[in-house]
C-alpha cells in the first residue's frame, strides 16, 4: 500500500503501524503523538490497511493537545487512585494552559499535591503502555458500578452504542472519548499548582514540547467559574446526565426559568455597580459567540432601571473599509487585529458624544465591506451612559482613547462547569462553537463547513488580542446557560452530520458531534420557554430586543 505525508510517499505492507508508516516516511517530528488520517485520528500503535495520506500530530495541533490531555489525565488518575482509593476526583475547567481538578471531600495540602505529582512522574518514567480493548456496554456499566463512578454508569446507560474502545494501566480501566498516546512516556511535560479548592494540572504551552506553561494567576476569571459552580449548585447539576434526567422527567421547563432568573439577577447586580461608582461609558468586550451583543442591551435595560438612559454601540461600526485594510504578508485579511478599526474616527466621535456635542455615527456593511454615514445625528444626555461593546473592548489602545475616570469596564464569556462525566469536562471553546454555528447557519449565511474553517484563526485572535486583557476588568460576567446544549443540539446535530467525510472540517464536526451524542434533544416545544430577552436567543434567533 502507499502512504503519504506532504510531499513524500513511500510503500509498506498492509497492516504496518502508523508509527512505522512515518518513520518510513521520515515525518516523524519530535513530539509526534498521533496521526491525522482525513477526519479520524489514529493512534500511532494503529495498523494501516489501506493507501493514504498522514499528518503527525504534535502539540502544535489542537488535536495533538487533546490526545496529550486526555493521556496525561489518565495517569493523573491512575496516581490518585493509587494514593486515595475510591475517591471522587473531578476533573473541571480550563485554567490557562490547564485544568483545574478537585477531590470532593477531601482537602488538598501542599504536601498532598507534592506526592501526587511525584507518583504521575513515577508512572511516567516506568512507560507503561495504554492497553487499548474494546468493551461492549454492559460490561463497561458493571465495571464502573464495582468502581463506585456513578457519574459514568449513568452517562453510558443512557449511550446508543454498543460497543467502544477502553483502556488499562495496571487494572485501572477509563474511557476518554478519543485517542490516546501509545504509553505514558509520551506525557513527561506537566506540573501541578496548588488552587483554592483543589490543583491545576499544567500542560505545556503551544508548541513548547519542553516546558509547561507558567501558571498565571487570573482570579477575576476564577471568580466566575466559581460564581458558575455556585449556579450548578443552586441548580443541582453537575454532569450532563443531571440535565437529561431533566428532560427524560419534563423538568427542562422550569431549569430554563431558574436559569434565565440567575442572569437576570446577576444583570441587575451589575447594573447597580456601574451606577454606584457613576460611570458614563462601559465597554464591554468577549470572546465570539460569547453574547456580547445581547448582554450590553439587557445591561442597558437594568442600567435604566438605575435611573440611566443608555445608548448601545457597536465597535464593529468603526471597521474601516475592507479596500483601505493593509492585508497580511499571505494576502490574507485579519479582522481580529485592534487595528483594522478606524482609532482616530472612533476617538473623535466617542469623546464628542461624551462632551455633549451632536455626533453622526458610522454604520459597517458586512456584506459589501464599507461604511457609510447615512443614520441620524445624535446627542447623549447628561446622565446617559455609553456602552460600547466590541472583542477589543478592554485593550489599552481601545481604552487610551477614552477618559480613563469615566470608563467601567466588563468582559462577558461562556464559561459552563458542566461536564460529561466527573473525568472529562465540556470544553467552552467547544460551546461557543456550536452557538457560532447555530447563528452562522441561521442568521448569516455561512454554512457550517465556512464556521469550522475560520474557527483556528478565531481562536488564535482570541489568544492574541481578547484574553490577555480579561483581568483588566472591572467586571466579569458569566453568559453560559446550563440549559443551552441540548437546545443548541435541536439546531446544530443535523449541521454537523451533514458535512462529509472528505471535508477538512469533518475532524472538528466530529468532535463537536460526540459531545451531541450524550445530550437528548428535547422537544421542540421547549423553545417557546426560552424567553424573548434570553443570551441563548441571540444564537437560534426569537430576540426581540431590536425590535421597537
Amino acid at each position: 500500500m502507499i502512504i503519504r505525508s506532504g510531499n513524500a510517499q513511500v510503500e509498506v505492507p498492509a497492516g504496518t503501524t502508523v508509527s512505522a508508516c512515518l518513520k518510513a516516511l521520515d515525518a516523524f517530528p519530535t513530539g509526534t503523538l498521533a496521526a491525522l488520517k482525513g477526519g479520524v485520528v489514529l493512534e500511532l500503535n494503529d495498523p494501516v490497511q489501506a493507501d493514504c495520506e498522514l499528518l503527525p500530530l504534535t502539540l502544535a495541533h489542537e488535536e495533538g493537545r487533546r490526545v496529550y490531555e486526555r493521556s496525561l489525565r489518565f495517569v493523573l488518575l491512575l496516581a490518585l487512585k493509587h494514593l486515595f482509593p475510591y475517591q471522587q476526583v473531578r476533573i473541571e475547567y480550563s485554567v490557562g494552559y490547564g485544568v483545574f481538578v478537585r477531590l470532593p471531600g477531601r482537602e488538598l495540602h501542599r504536601q498532598d499535591i507534592v506526592k501526587i505529582e511525584n507518583e504521575m512522574r513515577r508512572l511516567i518514567d516506568a512507560d507503561l503502555p495504554f492497553v487499548k480493548k474494546r468493551w461492549n456496554r454492559q460490561d463497561a456499566i458493571d465495571y464502573f458500578t464495582e468502581e463506585q463512578q456513578p457519574d459514568k454508569v449513568d452517562l453510558l446507560e443512557r449511550r446508543s452504542v454498543s460497543y467502544f474502545n477502553m483502556y488499562s494501566i495496571d487494572g485501572m480501566w477509563e474511557y476518554f472519548y478519543g485517542a490516546m498516546t501509545v504509553s505514558t512516556g509520551y506525557v513527561r511535560v506537566f506540573t501541578l499548582f496548588e488552587l483554592r479548592g483543589g490543583f491545576v494540572l499544567q500542560l505545556p504551552a503551544g508548541a513548547d514540547f519542553d516546558h509547561a506553561a507558567p501558571y498565571v494567576y487570573r482570579p477575576k476569571h476564577l471568580a466566575v467559574f466559581h460564581q458558575s459552580a455556585r449556579w450548578c449548585d443552586i441548580l443541582g447539576i453537575t454532569n450532563v446526565t443531571d440535565v437529561t434526567k431533566l428532560i427524560e422527567t419534563d423538568r427542562l421547563r422550569h431549569f430554563i426559568r431558574v436559569n434565565e432568573a440567575l442572569h437576570e439577577s446577576a444583570l441587575g447586580e451589575l447594573a447597580k455597580k456601574i451606577s454606584d461608582r457613576y460611570k458614563r461609558i462601559v465597554l464591554v468586550a468577549g470572546p465570539s459567540s460569547s453574547g456580547k451583543t445581547t448582554f450590553a442591551h439587557r445591561l442597558a435595560i437594568h442600567l435604566q432601571v438605575q435611573g440611566h438612559p443608555t445608548r448601545v454601540l457597536s465597535m464593529d461600526d468603526f471597521y474601516m473599509d475592507r479596500k483601505e485594510i493593509r492585508p497580511d504578508y499571505d494576502g490574507t485579511v485579519d479582522l481580529e487585529r485592534p487595528d483594522v478599526l478606524d482609532l482616530p474616527l472612533m476617538e473623535e466621535k466617542i469623546n464628542a458624544l461624551l462632551a455633549g456635542e451632536q455626533v453622526q455615527l458610522p454604520t459597517f456593511h458586512f456584506n459589501t465591506g464599507t461604511r457609510s454615514f447615512d443614520t441620524p445625528a445624535f446627542t447623549l444626555q447628561p446622565d446617559e451612559v455609553l456602552i460600547l461593546e466590541g472583542i477589543h473592548a478592554l485593550n489599552p489602545i481601545i481604552s487610551s482613547l477614552f477618559p480613563e475616570d469615566e470608563i467601567y469596564r466588563v468582559f462577558a464569556s461562556a464559561l459552563t462547569v458542566l461536564n460529561l462525566d466527573d473525568h472529562n469536562r465540556i470544553r467552552t471553546t467547544d460551546v461557543r462553537l456550536l452557538r457560532r454555528v447555530v447563528r452562522d447557519h441561521l442568521f448569516r449565511g455561512t454554512s457550517p463547513e465556512a464556521t469550522l474553517k475560520m474557527w483556528s484563526s478565531v481562536r488564535n485572535g482570541e489568544e492574541k488580542w481578547i484574553f490577555p486583557y480579561q483581568e483588566l476588568a472591572d467586571s466579569m460576567f458569566n453568559t453560559a446557560l446550563h440549559y443551552e446544549l441540548p437546545i443548541l443540539k435541536i439546531y446544530a446535530d443535523d449541521l454537523l452530520r451533514n458535512i462529509p467525510p472528505e471535508s477538512p472540517e469533518y475532524l472538528l464536526a466530529r468532535r463537536l458531534i460526540k459531545t451531541l451524542n450524550y445530550i437528548p434533544a428535547p422537544d421542540e416545544s421547549i423553545l417557546s420557554e426560552i424567553p424573548p430577552l434570553s443570551l441563548l436567543r441571540e444564537f437560534v434567533g426569537g430576540c426581540t430586543l431590536y425590535q421597537a
